[in-house]
Formats: structure tokens, sequence, C-alpha cells
């Protein structure tokens, strides 16, 4: 039980992580973190899938079936479960996350910073809304969060994997380099995080093709990565099999110490520390 982490690299793909994530594969090796390869659920995009790691819910079950519905969340999720149980929230992301879970539609003027806010369920957030938004900026977005207001639960969204993608391709050097430059990023904050106690948990919502699409059905939109360092989970590489996204937010719920919701997956694939 303890404070926790949530990264959620969006359109990082699991061959991605493997290529540059170089200090996490690292801890995996050392048997200081857990590794499990993911498959998304669909649509693979965004808005769907942040609300699917949010709630553990299929985009058939939550309703946010495309980029395109702008509304609140209607199901039980990380946030309003730490609500109900009086623990702190932030969130640094895409302002997508600030429609979900705060305000809905998302106003530049008034909602990028949001402190405390009236019937939000994120208590401290900074949200984005160029999708050029620099990952090193959002780190330290949440870094200030982080220190500031100490929540218990802290969401970190960076973009610039996805922008990549979607400029030059999921086969190109400027996508691999996205994911080279978020993961040193990474790697300088979890020798800060993980001494002072966190549970962090490193994931993405999607993959990207070659093309620089993602919606489908390949594994290459698919596959995700999932690494988790944690007290509370085995260490090891468990890549040789594939376990669902809808592992992710009764997974968070439990390193937090609070009852996932009930329509939450209660069986983990995640091998829980003995």
């Amino acid at each position: 039980m303890g404070k926790t982490i949530l990264v959620l690299l969006d359109a990082c793909r699991f061959e991605l992580a493997g290529e540059t994530a170089g200090y996490l594969e690292h801890l995996i090796e050392v048997s200081q973190g857990a590794k499990y390869c993911v498959r998304g659920g669909l649509p693979s995009q965004s808005r769907p899938m942040y609300e699917t790691t949010m709630t553990g819910l299929p985009s058939s079950v939550h309703g946010i079936t495309d980029n395109e519905i702008v509304r609140r969340s209607r199901c039980e999720n990380i946030f309003s479960l730490c609500r109900e149980n009086g623990l702190k929230t932030a969130a640094a992301a895409y302002h997508w996350f600030s429609e979900l879970y705060s305000k809905a539609p998302f106003c530049p003027e008034s909602d990028r910073y949001q402190f405390e806010c009236q019937d939000s369920l994120i208590d401290y957030g900074i949200f984005y809304y160029d999708d050029s938004y620099p990952d090193s900026h959002l780190y330290m977005d949440a870094e200030f969060l982080r220190r500031t207001y100490d929540p218990e639960f802290l969401l970190i969204h960076p973009m610039s994997i996805d922008y990549k993608g979607h400029q030059y391709g999921g086969d190109s050097a400027q996508y691999t380099f996205a994911g080279v430059q978020s993961f040193e990023s990474i790697a300088k904050l979890l020798t800060v995080w993980l001494p002072a106690g966190y549970n962090v948990i490193v994931t993405a919502d999607h993959g990207m093709a070659g093309s620089g699409y993602h919606g489908g059905n390949s594994d290459m939109q698919r596959l995700i990565p999932l690494y988790v360092f944690s007290r509370q989970v085995q260490c090891g590489d468990f890549t040789d099999q594939v376990i669902s996204q809808l592992n992710t937010a009764p997974l968070v719920c439990r390193l937090l110490g609070i009852k996932p919701a009930c329509a939450m997956m209660q069986e983990l694939e995640i091998k829980l520390a003995d």
C-alpha cells in the first residue's frame, strides 16, 4: 500500500520500449521490477483507451468509443475511487483527461491549471492542449505537482511519442528518438521516486503503425509495454504471455490499498508478491 505514480506514454508500442527504455530494462534484468506485454483494447485510439486505462472497462461498456466523444466519464474510475477513499490525486496530462474527469469541454483560458476545483475528480491538475507540448516540460509539471501537493496518486501523460509517430510514422527515427528522450526523463525520475517509496507503473494507451496510424487491430497498434516497480509485485520478465489492458486500473487500486470497483477485473493476471 502506498503512493503510486502512473506514467501513460501515448502511443508507445511494445517494441519501442524494448529498444529505448534502457534503464527500465536494466531494472528488470536485475530483478528490481516486473515487465509485461499488454494487449490494448479496441479501438486503439487515445480517448477510448484513456477511459479503459482508468476504469478497467472495455469501450463497449464505458461508452467512449472514439476520440470525438467529449463528456465526463460515467463509470467508476481510479480518480473517483481515490476521492471515495480520501486520497489526494494529481495529473499532468493532455486536456482530454480534464474532459473525462474534470470539465468538459476544455477551455484553455480557464482550465489549463486546476487546483481543488469544485466537481473535479482530480484534485490538482496541469493540462496541455498542444500535441507538440514537450515531454521535458510535462515531466517537470508532474514533479511540481508531486513536490507541492504530495498526492497519493499521480498521473503523468506525455504526448511526444504519439506526435512524432503521426508526423513521421511508427518506423521512423523520429518516433524512436521520442521514445529515447521520454525514457531518459523517466530514468532520471525513477532515481528519485523509487528511493522515496513510490509504486511506479509505466505503460501506454495504444501503439503505432508504421504508417503513423492507430485505431485498428494489428499488433503494432495494440501491443504495449507494462513496467511495474513495487514491492507488492513479483519481479521478473513475464513477457512470454500477453495480458489484458483491463489489469491496469485494478492494479493501481491494489497498489494504493483501495478496493477496485466491482466492475473491474478482480483476478489480476499480474503476479503479486507473497
